[in-house]
């Protein structure tokens, strides 16, 4: 499967209706849903690059049975849910006739606990391709993919891509939580899949190795991903001009590892994390403070627009990072 590498300029995006092939369980709170798409959204979506993100309208969803509300929801599950939410693929599978995309999403409020009512065959309204999504560039060797939690989905859809694409690149996954339950993987691997450094199947598939940091240290390295990241460097020493990082998660996690690939002098993309109410650059909810090259001056982009995804150096991250 070939993906581009840079904006189609032709891409089109749309307001396009999926089908649902499936919608699962995998966690205490995390749920995998496939959206099939058909005809002109099959079309639209063949070019999905990883990174890039939809808007799914999920207020045409029932709430699920009292009993099978969580106790922490109880109390919102029956708020209006007005606004589409935002979410990246995970995976993208292009077939003759139809494009499925794969989502994985967290139940934290009434909108996602609407989506696990999801059922097989449900249409869904799906606003998409939208945003930029990450690029790769010539003469990279190695990358890094470094993940905060929920931040795993676009960072899988490009795990895949550089599989496929781009075999010249060995890519090494970093993966980080608070505790190994807020990993938002599908299940944990034995022992000697661990000591082999294949922990997490998602990305062992396209033979990556993958490291596991949890704050509490329940799993793998006791501490912050970006600790580990910077560990690892240490002890592999790779060329900065060949290597690249690719990064997803809490803004406070962007923030060290925009800082620590600055100081190695490596390559840095992030994908942020904004509250995108219109997906197009309407609204203007999501501004990113970014610094205007070849000055002191800064300005602000639009997530959902100019990104999600951004070269490190160009944001401003808050001193509260």
């Amino acid at each position: 499967m070939m993906y581009m590498d840079e904006m189609d300029v032709g891409q089109r995006k749309g307001d396009f209706s999926a089908v649902v092939a499936s919608n699962r369980r995998i966690g205490d709170t995390f749920w995998k849903l496939r959206l099939e798409f058909g005809g002109e959204a099959a079309d639209a979506f063949r070019t999905f690059r990883p990174g890039q993100f939809v808007q799914i309208d999920a207020a045409g969803a029932p709430l699920p049975p009292l009993e099978q509300i969580p106790e922490t929801l109880q109390d919102t599950a029956e708020r209006q849910v007005m606004l589409r939410r935002p979410f990246s693929f995970t995976d993208l599978d292009v077939q003759k006739r139809k494009t499925v995309g794969e989502i994985l999403y967290c139940v934290v409020g009434p909108a996602t606990l609407r989506m696990t009512m999801l059922r097989p065959g449900d249409g869904i309204a799906v606003i998409g391709p939208l945003g930029n999504g990450f690029r790769v560039p010539e003469g990279k060797r190695t990358a890094l993919l470094v993940v905060g939690g929920m931040g795993t989905a676009p960072l899988q859809h490009l795990a895949r891509h550089l599989a496929y694409d781009h075999k010249e690149i060995d890519a090494t996954v970093f993966a980080g939580a608070r505790t190994t339950r807020a990993l938002p993987f599908e299940r944990r691997q034995d022992e000697i899949s661990q000591g082999l450094g294949f922990a997490l199947p998602e990305f062992s598939r396209y033979g990556m190795e993958s490291f596991i940091a949890t704050d509490n240290g329940t799993a793998g390295f006791h501490g912050f991903v970006t600790d580990c990241v910077g560990k690892w460097l240490d002890e592999n020493h790779p060329k900065p001009e060949n290597t690249i990082v690719y990064t997803c998660g809490p803004e406070v996690m962007l923030a060290a590892m925009a800082k620590l690939a600055a100081e190695r002098r490596i390559d840095c993309q992030v994908s942020m994390e904004r509250r995108m109410a219109c997906g197009i650059g309407v609204c203007q909810s999501c501004a990113v403070e970014c610094r205007v090259p070849g000055s002191n001056e800064t300005m602000y982009r639009m997530c959902c627009k100019d990104g999600p995804v951004f070269d490190s150096r160009e944001v401003v991250f808050g001193e509260h990072n």
